[in-house]
């Protein structure tokens, strides 16, 4: 994706590269989809690249990525065959052990070495724990860049060793710059619908468009407007989802949801806000379960429905 509207936070990394002393561990936080992880790539090849020393244009020795591992065995030989796989629900103490091996060595090509974690609200207990440990005393020429959506999921001693670098939400014109850029075929109207529900999110738009979710944000502010008693729309939601939707369509659904929640938020009376502010926490529930459960579609769409009949019916229960 194209790194548009991060001029704040490159300014603070380069001041910060040119500085005396460059800060070990860095939280980078902001919005999901605002393009934090494609960020800390960038900024980790501009940390340890050296004058004189030629640079690999692909993967780097010296720049280690954690995320989420393929769940099973059999989801590995699907991630090798280019099918869709599972990931698994945290990334493991194991990772953060292996990661600690490699740091008793020196960088392969300079004098910096980086390590990227994305997302790191996903660390699990013992891997936080670990990952403390090094943070606390980090080897000479190591830094730390933590991706995370919600910072107030890591430690706070985690937090308290880093410095943060906030990313603010892009507004609806640099929104659409990416938008012409990555989707010429886009015309306005779709741009304008991708960027009315992405809710300052380049990635949401940009999921609206290659993944054809209009026709599921209509639905949805119809469902919110109406709170669907008849449950006809909720049957129309299902199938504007598809049979067989894969895990990246499931999770654009959930987020195109919390954007219709958030945009709903905007001028209404104070004694709603309570069950707005509740239902948009169910979706940020769904949000973290999407990539690691496997969900059944029909489940996913009843669940997002119902949530969203909240705003413009009295509740009903949600499933699960």
């Amino acid at each position: 994706m194209t790194l548009i509207g991060h001029d704040i936070p490159w300014a603070e990394w380069r001041a910060a590269i040119a500085g005396p002393r460059m800060h070990h561990g860095w939280i980078l936080a902001g919005q999901r989809g605002i393009g934090k992880a494609a960020f800390a790539r960038a900024a980790a090849r501009e940390l340890v690249a050296e004058e004189g020393i030629p640079q690999p244009p692909g993967d780097h020795p010296d720049i280690i990525v954690l995320s989420h591992l393929p769940a099973t065995k059999d989801d590995e030989k699907k991630q090798e065959d280019g099918k869709p796989f599972n990931l698994k629900r945290n990334i493991t103490i194991e990772q953060v052990r292996a990661v600690q091996h490699r740091l008793h060595t020196r960088p392969t090509l300079g004098r910096n070495r980086a390590i990227i974690i994305d997302p790191a609200d996903d660390l699990e207990k013992g891997a936080s724990n670990a990952l403390l440990k090094s943070l606390e005393e980090p080897p000479q020429g190591t830094f730390f860049l933590l991706v995370t959506h919600r910072p107030g999921r890591l430690l706070p001693t985690i937090r308290s060793r880093c410095r943060l670098l906030p990313f603010p939400r892009l507004d609806d014109r640099q929104i659409d710059a990416i938008l012409m850029h990555e989707v010429p075929r886009a015309d306005a109207a779709t741009r304008a619908a991708a960027i009315a529900a992405a809710g300052g999110s380049p990635g949401a738009a940009l999921d609206f468009v290659e993944l054809d979710l209009g026709a599921l944000h209509r639905l949805m502010l119809e469902i919110a407007a109406t709170g669907d008693p008849g449950f006809i729309l909720r049957g129309r939601l299902a199938e504007a989802m598809g049979t067989r939707p894969d895990r990246k369509r499931q999770m654009a659904a959930v987020e195109l949801a919390r954007a219709v929640v958030g945009a709903a938020m905007e001028g209404i009376g104070v004694e709603a806000i309570p069950g707005l502010v509740e239902t948009h926490a169910d979706l940020a529930r769904l949000t973290t379960q999407v990539p690691i459960y496997n969900f059944d579609p029909g489940f996913l769409v009843l669940e997002i429905g119902t949530l969203l009949t909240r705003l413009g019916h009295p509740r009903e229960a949600a499933h699960g």
